[in-house]
C-alpha cells in the first residue's frame, strides 16, 4: 500500500468503519462518530486523495479505494468490520462486500449505485459535462487533472453488476433519501439483488446522514442491533 490513511477513532466494541463520499472526508460523519462510539470502535477514514489523506500513485477508481481498505483493515489487525458507506464511500463498501465477504459484518449501504445510470438525469449530465471539461484541461493544470479524477469517478464507477450483489454475504441495510439522486427504482434494485437485505427510505435528499442526523443514526443503530 503506497498511501498512509488519516482517519478518526473512537469507542470500543466490534469495528464500525465509515466510508465518505466523492470530494468529502471523514468530517462528513461529525453527527454519527459520536453517537455510534458510544456502542461501535469507529473509524472514519479519508479516501485516497480525498481530506488529509495523500493521493499516492495507484490508480483512483472504486476497486483501488476497496484494495486500500483492506490494507486499513490489515494495518489495524481488523478481522471483520460493520462497514456504512455513503454515496461513493457506499460503492467502496458494496465492492468491499464482494471481493472479501469473510472480512465484513453488517453492511450499510447508504445513497449507493452501480452505474452512472443510477443516477437522475439532472444530476449527472452536469457531471458528464464537468469531467469532459476537466478532462480537455488535465494535461494543463494540476486542479483539472484531480477534478478530472473525482469527476471521472462518477462517470466510470463503480460498474457492478446486479447479479455480482448475490455475492453479498453480509446482512445488508440499503438506506437512501426519498429526494435522493439516485433513483428511487434503482435503489430498490440494489436491494432486491442483495439476499435478504433491507431496505429504509428517510426523508430528505441524497445527505440524509448530514441533514437529518437523528432519523438516520436510529435506522442504522436499529439494523446493527437486531
Amino acid at each position: 500500500m503506497d498511501i498512509k490513511h488519516f482517519y478518526i477513532e473512537k469507542g470500543t466494541g466490534n469495528a464500525l468503519i465509515l466510508l465518505h463520499g466523492n470530494g468529502e472526508n471523514s468530517d462528513y460523519f461529525k453527527g454519527q462518530i459520536d453517537e455510534f462510539a458510544k456502542q461501535y470502535h469507529v473509524y472514519a477514514i479519508d479516501t485516497r486523495g480525498h481530506g488529509r489523506t495523500p493521493r499516492g500513485e495507484m490508480i483512483f477508481t472504486i476497486r483501488q479505494f476497496a484494495d486500500d481498505l483492506l490494507g486499513f483493515m490489515d494495518v489495524h489487525r481488523i478481522a471483520k468490520a460493520h462497514l456504512l458507506g455513503f454515496s461513493d464511500g457506499a460503492n467502496i463498501a458494496m465492492v468491499f462486500a464482494i471481493q472479501h465477504p469473510d472480512r465484513v459484518d453488517r453492511l450499510i449501504l447508504n445513497g449507493a449505485n452501480l452505474n452512472a445510470g443510477g443516477v437522475k438525469r439532472s444530476t449527472q449530465i452536469p457531471i458528464e459535462i464537468g469531467y469532459r471539461i476537466a478532462r480537455s484541461f488535465a494535461g494543463k493544470s494540476d486542479s483539472a487533472k484531480r477534478n478530472a479524477e473525482m469527476l471521472g469517478l462518477m462517470v466510470n464507477d463503480p460498474n457492478v453488476l446486479p447479479e455480482e450483489l448475490s455475492g453479498i454475504q453480509a446482512k445488508t441495510l440499503v438506506i437512501a433519501g426519498t429526494r435522493d439522486m439516485i433513483k428511487e427504482t434503482h435503489t430498490r434494485m440494489i436491494a432486491d439483488s442483495i439476499p435478504d437485505a433491507e431496505l429504509v427510505f428517510v426523508r430528505g435528499n441524497h445527505f440524509i446522514a448530514n441533514r437529518h442526523p437523528e432519523e438516520f443514526n436510529r435506522a442504522v443503530l436499529d439494523f446493527l442491533q437486531r
